[in-house]
């Protein structure tokens, strides 16, 4: 019997990215999921890969809407109750970063970046929590929510609405948990670091292939990620399947998991390696 074996799973933001990887892996691991995100074609896409993979057709149901429209919210808990009958793991992945209207940086975006941001990040996880609530205390259930290293406790000056976000998220992650653990449900976040996506190159208007070369850049710099490549979204799926797996994370209560390759624990002396600072050292 597989981990997720008679397991219902809603997660978000699941056309693509780190969702639709951890649809797949939940599902090839026996669980029932609900594909969900504003792009009908992308999410019939993250379907045939789970298809593909193997996973039933009576497995998969796929629900096109905006998160943050309280009907959609109000859909995904419906249809999901009517075709699996439970839910027992709800993950918030959906999320992302609004471009300022008007192009505007830092502390200068708008007000109205801002209310979209937050609405995007928080307000929706919220509101699916509050919504999914009552059907995990029935089942004691799991919530993992996706914050971000952008949440601290460096400066995000490029996007700082996003990065406020996700630090307001990884607090909401440890209230809920205290205030839901009683009924069963445990509430925890993981916290990715870069991560190589399709959708990455989308919004960035680069190709694939300058994708890729930007990715691969990216981890080959020490100062940006230690480990020394970017991550895929699979490696993010794996860490929200352990905290989505009872038995293996069982007393992890309101944490987050940073998956970043280290890129959080460097500081600029770093990158430049102990060998070297030594070297200088000693010719002063």
């Amino acid at each position: 019997m597989s981990r997720f074996t008679d397991k219902v799973a809603i997660i978000t933001g699941s056309s693509n990215g780190i969702g639709q990887a951890t649809a797949r892996l939940l599902a090839s691991e026996g669980a029932k999921v609900t594909v969900t995100g504003r792009n009908a074609e992308r999410l019939e896409e993250t379907k045939n890969i789970l298809l593909g993979a193997g996973v039933p057709e009576g497995n998969v149901l796929v629900v096109v809407g905006d998160i943050t429209q309280e009907s959609v919210q109000e859909n995904l808990i419906k249809s999901t109750l009517d075709k699996f009958g439970k839910i027992d793991i709800l993950v918030n992945n959906a999320g992302a970063g609004i471009p300022d209207a008007q192009g505007k940086s830092g502390v200068n975006q708008s007000i109205d970046t801002y209310h979209k941001t937050f609405e995007l990040n928080v307000q929706s996880v919220i509101e699916m929590t509050q919504k999914a609530r009552p059907h995990l205390a029935k089942t004691q259930g799991e919530i993992v929510n996706i914050s971000s290293i952008g949440a601290g406790p460096a400066a995000q000056v490029a996007s700082p609405y996003y990065s406020i976000a996700k630090a307001a998220l990884d607090q909401y992650t440890r209230t809920a948990a205290i205030d839901l653990v009683p009924e069963g449900i445990r509430v925890n976040s993981v916290s990715p670091g870069a991560v190589s996506t399709g959708f990455s190159a989308v919004s960035r208007g680069l190709t694939e292939e300058k994708s890729k070369a930007f990715y691969d850049y990216l981890g080959a710099q020490r100062e940006c990620i230690p480990r020394g490549f970017c991550a895929v979204p699979e490696d993010i799926a794996k860490v929200i399947a352990f905290l989505a797996d009872r038995n293996a994370s069982n007393y992890i209560i309101g944490q987050t998991i940073v998956a970043d390759g280290g890129t959080s624990l460097i500081l600029g002396a770093h990158a430049h390696g102990a060998k070297m600072m030594q070297a200088v050292f000693k010719e002063l």
